[in-house]
């Protein structure tokens, strides 16, 4: 099992007092499984993700991903744990503006010790179709060449999950879509288990999975329509 939360419950303070922004969630994802999070502003959708990689620690309840405890490790081991397991891609690109695409890739590599980390970094961004962007710099890439930099970013270490948090929201649906087909072939060719957060539901019916939230609460976890219907 990649993914196992057992009874999920985050509870943050603010100015009005505690607020429950998780309550109850159990979730279980096997490994190379895509799996669509969908609810609207507000449901925990995020959240939940945060909790799986750990940047977010669960007021109670059991986090296990990728087999480790989540629950009580320190912020250096959360980082090693993300570094060694996980991909992220967010809404905001993320990127860094002093460095070239290929250098951008490149970090993660870097910071794993990789001595092969450019020469990966350039297949990456070729796989995303990108191999005529290497010297540029995120200033001169549109937003979808940015969100692919990211991607290839994400997915240069080979990490186990990838998780993608409304990875469309900031481009056109055009240049959006081309990045969620491109996000999806990389999935199918890789095995790579797949967390997809969104507010759109015929994006999260293209996983084979989907997950329904609402007000801290999972309302619905079934298989997208396809696979309903060639169950039936």
């Amino acid at each position: 099992m990649m993914i196992n939360l057992k009874d999920v419950h985050l509870k943050l303070p603010s100015e009005a007092g505690e607020v429950h922004i998780l309550r109850g969630c159990d979730v279980a994802v096997s490994q190379g499984q895509s799996v669509g999070i969908v609810g609207p502003s507000g449901s925990g959708k995020s959240t939940l993700m945060a909790v799986m990689t750990g940047l977010e620690q669960a007021s109670s309840g059991h986090v296990e991903v990728v087999g480790s405890e989540l629950s009580g490790m320190n912020e250096d081991k959360l980082a090693l744990f993300r570094r060694e397991n996980t991909g992220i891609v967010l809404q905001a690109f993320h990127l860094i503006p002093t460095m070239t695409a290929l250098e951008n890739v490149a970090v993660p590599l870097e910071l794993a010790g990789r001595d092969d980390a450019f020469k990966l970094a350039e297949e990456e961004l070729e796989a995303v179709g990108l191999s005529h962007r290497l010297t540029h710099y995120p200033s001169q890439l549109s937003g979808g060449e940015q969100q692919r930099v990211a991607l290839a970013r994400a997915l240069a270490p080979g990490p186990k999950i990838l998780f993608a948090d409304e990875p469309t929201g900031n481009l056109d649906s055009s240049t959006g879509q081309s990045i969620v087909e491109l996000m999806f072939d990389l999935h199918d060719r890789r095995g790579t288990t797949l967390v997809l957060i969104t507010h759109d539901m015929a994006l999260a019916e293209r996983c084979g999975r989907v997950i329904e939230m609402r007000d801290g609460k999972i309302i619905a976890d079934r298989l997208n329509a396809a696979q309903q219907a060639a169950a039936q």
